[in-house]
């Protein structure tokens, strides 16, 4: 029994040898570059999910990784609007939001989610710095559409200059995507597009998108048709033929936009799978859906 438990433990460090092994090529090649995060869904509702959330910025960071952190906070606002008695709308995948739902976004958001992600991240050692899009005029936004949605924002620009020294510093921004229009009022982003625009802004390596889901399917809820690899051309046609609809619509969307202004692949991937981000960025086959520009 004590040869068997030892062979047990001589195989165990050898599969984490091996993987380790297998991560050095890629943490070599992305050792100073940008890598924005959208953290949000069901990674942020689990407790553990956190921890390893939390476990991979802080390891990316430790490896010479320069990541961003965007972040959502919909469950959390969920439970606050539902604990308020206000009615939650979405269209076109997004929350329509009044003036009250605002105010509970804004304090959600801002006031509590950004601060328990800093605060996760710093007690592993690394360091990072909460932000809203209206620190610094770090977003500037407009109300988006013809008003339809509400109080919704969309991005017109991000002042990279808030925060770029922050990331050379070796500081981690931890950004919310709350933000003011030019009249004062605060807008609600949606976390992904917030991602997808900090990533073009900052001409990142990869933007990662942490969903609920395995990626994009060509078959809602059939697991076995997740598209692994995908040109931004064949992106858009899923988009045209509505086979990325709802909820996954925003969030191509945005890899599309992303893409398209310079950043190297988007991806979107499982965050309800413990270390999605290292099984993403350090393995050979990484996991979820990766749009790249070309071919």
């Amino acid at each position: 029994m004590e040869k068997k438990s030892q062979q047990d433990h001589f195989e165990n460090d050898a599969i984490r040898v091996s993987v380790l092994s297998e991560a050095l090529p890629y943490i070599q090649k992305f050792a100073g570059r940008r890598i924005v995060i959208k953290y949000g869904g069901a990674a942020m509702s689990k407790n553990n999910l956190q921890k390893a959330v939390f476990r991979d910025i802080a390891l990316l960071s430790s490896v010479g990784v320069k990541p961003v952190v965007v972040h959502g906070g919909g469950p959390e606002i969920n439970q606050w609007l539902k604990r308020l008695n206000i009615t939650s709308e979405f269209l076109d995948g997004l929350r329509v939001t009044d003036k009250q739902t605002m105010d509970i976004v804004q304090m959600v958001l801002v006031g509590r989610v950004n601060k328990q992600i800093v605060s996760g991240i710093n007690q592993l050692g690394a360091t990072s710095i909460g932000l809203c899009g209206i620190d610094g005029g770090l977003i500037e936004t407009r109300q988006l559409g013809d008003g339809s949605h509400g109080l919704v924002g969309e991005v017109t620009k991000v002042n990279i200059d808030v925060i770029e020294p922050l990331i050379e510093k070796g500081y981690i921004p931890v950004i919310s995507g709350v933000a003011a229009s030019n009249d004062g009022n605060s807008l609600n982003i949606n976390a992904d597009t917030v991602a997808g625009e900090v990533a073009a802004a900052l001409n990142a390596e990869k933007l990662i998108l942490l969903t609920d889901t395995l990626g994009i399917l060509r078959e809602k809820d059939d697991a076995s048709t997740l598209i692994k690899h995908i040109p931004l051309s064949e992106a858009r046609k899923l988009i045209e033929t509505s086979v990325v609809k709802g909820g996954m619509r925003p969030k191509t969307e945005c890899c599309i936009r992303a893409l398209a202004q310079g950043v190297t692949t988007a991806h979107i991937v499982d965050g309800r799978i413990p270390h999605a981000l290292l099984l993403e960025v350090f393995t050979d086959e990484g996991i979820g859906t990766m749009i790249v520009g070309r071919g």
